[in-house]
């Protein structure tokens, strides 16, 4: 049987009339950038987050790049300043802060949730520092009361890289609409997913909403007047036109993968494989479904499934404070030493997940993990 981690054309196909629908009626219109397609699409992302604004942009990094842009251009914050963040993500949540000349201060996860350890954030905190950023990573909620309080407390900014968890709640909210302002990514294998490349910007704060638009519009928010020095990054017609109509159907979709989740949480019993602590529905979307593999034997676990017809993903071989290039910031120097997340991306291995795979295919997965010495 083959089983693979996920595959983009048949996700495409179960809405493939409707989406070449959307394409075709792009296609006709003329209309190809910062049309009737993206307003559509930014108010119904808007309704379905929470918010009162969405912003579209050209990808995830380029949405969280301009949060803190956005924050330096309307003097909250000034390089140098310190952003808290999870030490276990992608790359590209560090990225975001690094670009606009903000120090990362990378703070160990909590090895049960693998999420950012909300009683490690105060001992961090410094006059320098302006914002805490937290990342729903593999689709769980990584909010907590605590954060929301220490926010207040020390008046800092709650940004939400919300790449990975479309379709997440807390307490009733979507993530993404917790915080100050959220990134989020519609890279095609996403629970939301374009065909290409494609982000957002979620807020209820209206001037930092036009900041954001200005800045990702070349810094202009009258033609050809530029109030900033922005760049080109702008959501397009087509992909916006193909998320309004993969949107209708998300929640959908992230019950499917909870129903794979939940088969996945009840079946494994291989010993040397550990399973995150189990959230509740609401609190987790699913976009991946991490194992952590002890004993070393990630790899011999990885090479024996794909033997056997069945894909996995490692998410992530290298934490970024190992990446070469941070190697050389004061920030990384000596190099930091966060063994939790070294760890993590030690053993982590993500199973296949999503919409369309069967549970024929799930029991299948289980049975060959199982089986494995």
């Amino acid at each position: 049987m083959k089983v693979p981690f996920l595959s983009l054309k048949d996700v495409t196909a179960m809405h493939g009339e409707e989406i070449q629908a959307a394409v075709k009626r792009v296609v006709e219109s003329g209309w190809y950038l910062q049309g009737e397609e993206n307003a559509r699409f930014e108010q119904h992302y808007a309704e379905y987050i929470g918010t009162e604004h969405c912003v579209g942009c050209a990808n995830g990094l380029d949405a969280l790049i301009w949060i803190f842009r956005a924050y330096i251009e309307l003097d909250v914050m000034q390089p140098g300043d310190e952003v808290i963040v999870p030490a276990n993500t992608y790359i590209a949540t560090i990225l975001a802060i690094t670009e606009n000349g903000l120090v990362p201060v990378l703070v160990e996860p909590n090895p049960e949730t693998l999420e950012i350890d909300d009683n490690r954030i105060e001992e961090r905190i410094t006059d320098r520092t302006k914002a805490i950023c937290i990342v729903h990573l593999y689709g769980r909620n990584a909010y907590t009361d605590k954060i929301g309080e220490l926010c207040k407390r020390y008046n800092l900014k709650l940004i939400e890289d919300n790449a990975q968890a479309h379709g997440c709640t807390f307490q009733g909210k979507r993530t993404g609409s917790l915080g100050d302002a959220a990134g989020h990514s519609f890279y095609p294998g996403k629970n939301l997913g374009a065909l290409g490349d494609a982000g957002a910007v979620t807020t209820n704060d209206a001037e930092l909403a036009a900041a954001i638009r200005a800045l990702a519009n070349y810094g202009s928010q009258k033609k050809y007047v530029f109030r900033y020095m922005g760049r080109n990054s702008r959501l397009d017609e087509i992909q916006a036109a193909v998320l309004d109509v993969k949107l209708k159907y998300l929640d959908e979709d992230v019950r499917k993968r909870q129903a794979v989740a939940d088969y996945y949480y009840e079946h494994i019993s291989n010993p040397m494989i550990t399973l995150p602590k189990r959230l509740p529905h609401e609190n987790n979307a699913y976009h991946l479904f991490p194992i952590l593999v002890a004993g070393g034997k990630r790899d011999a676990l990885h090479d024996y499934l794909e033997e056997n017809g069945v894909g996995t993903v490692i998410h992530y071989p290298i934490p970024p404070h190992k990446q070469e290039c941070y190697s050389k910031e004061a920030w990384n120097t000596p190099q930091l030493s966060l063994p939790i997340t070294e760890q993590i991306h030690n053993e982590e291995l993500s199973l296949p997940i999503g919409p369309i795979i069967t549970m024929k295919e799930v029991e299948y997965v289980v049975k060959l993990i199982n089986e494995l010495e």
